[in-house]
C-alpha cells in the first residue's frame, strides 16, 4: 500500500510539474537560498568592497561571468567582458571619471588618472533577432578605506549586491522557463556606477543597436527597509510615456500575492539616481526598482546581516514578471 502511496504522489507531483506554464517554472526557480547565496558571496569582506578597477572588483566579474557560463546564457560578444577605460583629469582633486571619447582625449594631454573596468554580459537569444531588452545593476561598490578606524570594507550588501542577486536570478529563471523569449534579452552587470555610471554610460554610448533596445529593468538597493513599520514598500519608478509598466505590476502583484507594497512613480525621463539613467538618457523606456536610502548606505554597515530576504525575493518574483511581459508582449 505506501508504495503505491509513493507512486501516486510521485506522479500527482510530475503531473503538476508538467501542468505550469512556463513563466510559473522560472517564477518557482526564484528563492532566499538562491539570494543569500549570491549577496553572501559579492558583500564578503574577500571582496573587499568590489572597488572599481580593484582586485575585489574583478573577482565580482569573474563570478559573474562563471555564472552565466553555468547557465548556459552565451556571452554578447566574444567574452563576457566588455572592458573600457575611465579618466579623471587630475590625481588631486578626486574629480569625476568619464568614459566620454573627447574628454579622455584632453585628459590624456595632461595629469590624469585611469581605470580598467569592464562590465559583464550575458544573452539569450529571442524568437526576434532585432529586439532587445536589457536587465541590469551595478556590481561594484567603495572598496575599502584603511585610514578608517575599525571595519574598513565597504562590503555593499544592499548597494548593490542585492540588485545583482536579483539579475542573477531573473537570468536563471529564463532559463528555468524552457521557452525561447521573442526578443533578445541581455542580463548586464555594470562596473563603476559608483563613479558616475561608467560602465551603463560606456555601454550606451558604443551600442549600436542602442535604437533597438526596447525597455531596460534596473535595480539599486533593493533589499532594505526605509521604513521598519512599512517592511514591504518598493519606489517603482518607470517612463510615464509607458503605463503598461505601472498595469504590470499592479496586475502581477494580485495574480501571485506578492507581498509588495509600491510606491508608483512614473517618470517623464528617468534620468537620475542609477544605472537608469544612462538609457532614459538614449530614449529607452525604463523601469527600475529602489527601496530608498537608509542609515547603512554608503558605510561599512551595509552588510549582509541587515537583508530584508522576503522583500528581496518579492521584489525579484515582480521584476522577473516584468522582464518577462518586456521580452514577450508586442506593444507597450
Amino acid at each position: 500500500m505506501k508504495i503505491y502511496l509513493s507512486v501516486l504522489l510521485l506522479s500527482v507531483s510530475l503531473l503538476s510539474a508538467f501542468a505550469q506554464k512556463p513563466i510559473e517554472k522560472g517564477l518557482n526557480s526564484i528563492s532566499e537560498r538562491g539570494a543569500k547565496a549570491a549577496v553572501g558571496f559579492l558583500a564578503s569582506d574577500a571582496l573587499q568592497g568590489r572597488g572599481a578597477g580593484a582586485l575585489g572588483g574583478q573577482v565580482a566579474s569573474e563570478y559573474l561571468a562563471s555564472y552565466l557560463t553555468a547557465l548556459g546564457i552565451q556571452s554578447l560578444s566574444e567574452t563576457y567582458f566588455q572592458p573600457f577605460e575611465a579618466y579623471s583629469e587630475d590625481f588631486k582633486q578626486k574629480k569625476r571619471y568619464q568614459v566620454n571619447p573627447d574628454s579622455i582625449a584632453k585628459y590624456k594631454q595632461g595629469v590624469h588618472r585611469v581605470l580598467n573596468l569592464r562590465n559583464v554580459l550575458g544573452m539569450i537569444p529571442g524568437v526576434n533577432k532585432n529586439e532587445y531588452v536589457i536587465v541590469g545593476a551595478h556590481f561594484d561598490h567603495l572598496g575599502m578605506d584603511t585610514n578608517l578606524v575599525g571595519d574598513q570594507i565597504y562590503n555593499g550588501a544592499d548597494d548593490n549586491a542585492s540588485g545583482v542577486s536579483a539579475v542573477m536570478q531573473i537570468a536563471k529563471a529564463f532559463v528555468e522557463s524552457g521557452v525561447q523569449p521573442q526578443r533578445n534579452v541581455i542580463f548586464a552587470f555594470w562596473d563603476g556606477e559608483e563613479d558616475g555610471l561608467l560602465g551603463s554610460k560606456y555601454f550606451t554610448q558604443n551600442c549600436t543597436f542602442i535604437n533597438q533596445v526596447k525597455g531596460y529593468l534596473n535595480f539599486d538597493m533593493i533589499g532594505r527597509n526605509n521604513d521598519e513599520a512599512n517592511p514591504s514598500y518598493v519606489v517603482y519608478f518607470y517612463t510615464e510615456a509607458n503605463p503598461a509598466f505601472g498595469k504590470w505590476l499592479k496586475d502581477d502583484i494580485k495574480k501571485y500575492d506578492l507581498q509588495l507594497t509600491p510606491n508608483y512613480t512614473p517618470w517623464d525621463k528617468p534620468v537620475g539616481g542609477s544605472d537608469n539613467g544612462s538609457f532614459a538618457k538614449a530614449g529607452v523606456p525604463i523601469i527600475w526598482y529602489h527601496t530608498d536610502g537608509h542609515p547603512d548606505y554608503h558605510k561599512p554597515s551595509d552588510e549582509f546581516s541587515k537583508i530584508n530576504w522576503g522583500k528581496l525575493v518579492e521584489i525579484t518574483k515582480a521584476s522577473y514578471l516584468n522582464a518577462w511581459n518586456l521580452a514577450n508582449e508586442k506593444e507597450y
